[in-house]
């Protein structure tokens, strides 16, 4: 049984940290490409960030850029997410997701449609 379980999510003021974890069991965690990706309420499914297979390429969606940094610990199963200078348009539930083929690969999976497992979710509210 595939399961990506997301944790860490709760209620922050603008301008504070918080760090999301991801656990992942039931497939090769080292064969996929990770990545996050959140969504508010009527709003479409955003691209967050993405690391390949072995951590080392990271790649970050234009609107957290230089804030949030993403990396992941093979030996654990287990990706993370550090997310600082939070903003109230961070507020969203984030999403774990693990895509298999980029092992080796240049390209960085962004699209949801990329993705073959997915979480169910992790709350983030910042507060101004």
């Amino acid at each position: 049984q595939v399961l990506l379980v997301e944790s860490g999510g709760g209620l922050v003021q603008a301008g504070g940290s918080l760090r999301l974890s991801c656990a992942a069991s039931g497939f090769t965690f080292s064969e996929y490409a990770m990545g996050w990706f959140r969504q508010a309420p009527g709003k479409e499914r955003e691209f967050v960030a993405a690391l390949s297979y072995s951590g080392t390429r990271t790649h970050y969606g234009d609107s957290v850029k230089g804030r949030f940094t993403v990396s992941r610990d093979n030996a654990e199963n287990t990706m993370y997410l550090q997310m600082n200078s939070l903003k109230p348009e961070d507020t969203a539930v984030y999403y774990c997701a693990a895509a298999l083929g980029y092992s080796g690969s240049a390209l960085m999976p962004v699209t949801v449609n990329q993705y073959d497992y997915w979480g169910q979710g992790t709350q983030v509210t910042v507060s101004s």
